[in-house]
């Protein structure tokens, strides 16, 4: 991470700015496990407090750490006790069915391709392409995938490039050669301007 932020103070002046005004990015990164992937369906379109709340919640309800078994054994009434939708139960428990009849193996990610992983990932229900790309960044430590899905690094690219440097910022840009796919299109207006000056505190969420 030090490198890549050195390099991008070095090439971009957009970023060298946007880097000395939010300060260090901290970035927290999860095992490659069924807890993570349940825990990112938990956090979809919830912001940072709301998120780590409900959470907290459902892990003490299902016991820790996650299990497919200790979801799969609550009720539809005790999910939407600790704040989870009716749609995020369903997902939660179709990871957990999935997961537990061997149809999703978590062992076998770290030897596909990033391809093969969101394949293999979507096949839950929930679980779309930018939770994969999440998944496959923050647990799986590939650091050539570029998340341009993310709506925060979308409006991030269009509030501070012009139009014409827009596309290089999302992806057409040159990598840094010390660091393979690292480079500017990698870290993206840094992490979305430090998820907007910490308003989330994570972006593996």
């Amino acid at each position: 991470m030090r490198k890549a932020v050195i390099h991008l103070k070095k090439s971009d002046p957009v970023l060298r700015a946007i880097i000395e005004r939010v300060g260090p990015c901290r970035m927290e990164f999860g095992a490659a496990e069924f807890c993570s992937l349940a825990e990112a369906i938990v956090y979809q379109q919830l912001n940072g407090k709301a998120a780590v709340t409900i959470f907290k919640r459902f892990a003490a309800l299902a016991g820790e750490p996650l299990t497919p078994e200790g979801i799969l054994k609550l009720s539809d009434d005790q999910l939407r006790g600790v704040g989870l939708s009716k749609q995020k139960s369903a997902y939660l428990k179709d990871l957990a069915a999935k997961t537990a009849s061997g149809l999703l193996d978590f062992s076998c990610l770290p030897k596909l391709s990033d391809e093969e992983v969101i394949k293999h990932l979507t096949q839950v229900k929930g679980i779309g392409v930018w939770t994969a790309h999440m998944f496959l960044i923050f647990s799986l430590l590939r650091t050539n995938v570029v998340p341009t899905g993310d709506y925060g690094v979308q409006v991030a690219v269009k509030k501070h490039y012009k139009k014409t440097q827009a596309a290089e910022a999302e992806g057409h840009g040159k990598d840094c050669p010390c660091l393979g796919a690292v480079s500017k299109r990698r870290l993206l207006v840094y992490v979305a301007e430090f998820r907007h000056q910490n308003l989330v505190t994570s972006v593996s969420r």
